[in-house]
């Protein structure tokens, strides 16, 4: 823990200039150190004056907790959303493959290709149709090119590829919370390729739930046709992939989040719903919006579905990011001041 003593205010740099004033929860925990005062939102605000504008400002403006997390999220946001969103979008694409191809040999201990072939399908789905297109039969010819030993071995090196997926996830939350890293490279690899593959563990869950739940839908409808009406209840295999993207975002903040803000006082929650909201709406709204504005094809010719992924991706990264600010915005550092008072009231 950083004492106070230790901590150094801002300097002017005449070449340089100010230094970027960092949001995150750790750089507000050591101004609150260094002034020993900070941001807690608890004061008495004045009744809001008449009128809409004035109203709005009473709740919405600055000093109101919610101005305060909205200028946190959007300060991250700009300085590392757009760096990190590309590098998760080449990432993506990287790692997609591989994905398949782990996913694949580990199928191959449950049913075989059949279900390697619905995961293919499934991601795909939440892809763009133009991007599903170029991408879904490359996927599918790479897990069925590989059988025995080797696929196992295409299997450790997709393993080890994805997990740089994950390692740069981690970044993402480090540098939104401000934290550093604390343990070796080794452990968290091992530990990413452990996520890795709960991911691809809750995928399979997910494949068979839904096939469960279609059996069902036909078995019931040919014994009982007259209950046609009454199975809209049980059609719900379109929510299980949504379920299960939502159960991944929120292990992976949670597992991923920093030690210091990984605690029940920290959410995490409000980044993983603006993360599969933003995720759900960018695949919802990319492909009419590509349609009607944008001519891909005559720029890019037959890579158009390759750019269009990297677009998705590019998007899908940046709601990630955004995501990761929300959670470190709504976090409130404790001091060792504030921590040593909480420590005398308890023993009083």
């Amino acid at each position: 823990m950083v004492k106070p003593a230790d901590l150094k205010p801002p300097s002017w740099n005449s070449w340089e200039g100010l230094e970027v004033r960092s949001l995150s929860p750790e750089a507000r925990r050591r101004r609150a150190l260094l002034q020993n005062a900070h941001f807690t939102g608890t004061f008495e605000r004045p009744k809001p004056q008449p009128g809409m504008l004035a109203f709005v400002l009473h709740y919405l403006g600055p000093g109101t907790r919610i101005y305060e997390v909205v200028r946190r999220t959007s300060v991250g946001t700009w300085q590392d959303g757009f760096i990190h969103a590309g590098n998760l979008a080449y990432l993506s694409m990287l790692a997609l493959v591989p994905f398949f191809i782990l996913g694949a040999a580990l199928f191959t201990l449950f049913g075989g290709s059949d279900l390697a072939t619905s995961m293919v399908r499934t991601v795909m789905a939440g892809l763009p149709p133009s991007a599903a297109k170029v991408l879904e039969p490359v996927a599918e010819e790479s897990i069925n090119a590989r059988s025995g030993w080797l696929l196992w071995l295409g299997a450790g090196v997709a393993l080890w590829t994805v997990s740089s997926l994950i390692e740069t996830i981690r970044d993402i939350l480090r540098r939104a919370y401000g934290t550093k890293a604390k343990h070796s490279f080794l452990r968290y690899r091992l530990f990413s390729a452990g996520l890795i593959l709960g991911a691809v563990v809750v995928l399979l869950m997910s494949l068979f739930a839904q096939v469960a739940i279609g059996t069902a839908e036909q078995v019931i409808l040919t014994i009982f046709p007259q209950l046609n009406e009454t199975l809209a209840a049980l059609r719900l295999t379109r929510l299980v992939p949504a379920f299960g993207l939502v159960l991944s975002l929120y292990m992976l903040f949670l597992t991923l989040t920093p030690e210091e803000y990984r605690g029940r006082a920290y959410p995490k929650w409000p980044g993983v719903l603006f993360t599969a909201a933003w995720w759900f709406g960018v695949t919802v709204a990319l492909p009419p919006i590509l349609r009607r504005f944008f001519t891909y094809d005559l720029t890019y010719g037959s890579m158009a579905g390759i750019i269009i992924a990297l677009f998705f991706f590019w998007l899908v990264g940046l709601g990630l990011v955004i995501g990761a600010e929300l959670n470190a915005a709504l976090a409130e550092p404790v001091t060792e001041t504030e921590s040593g008072a909480d420590d005398e009231e308890n023993t009083e």
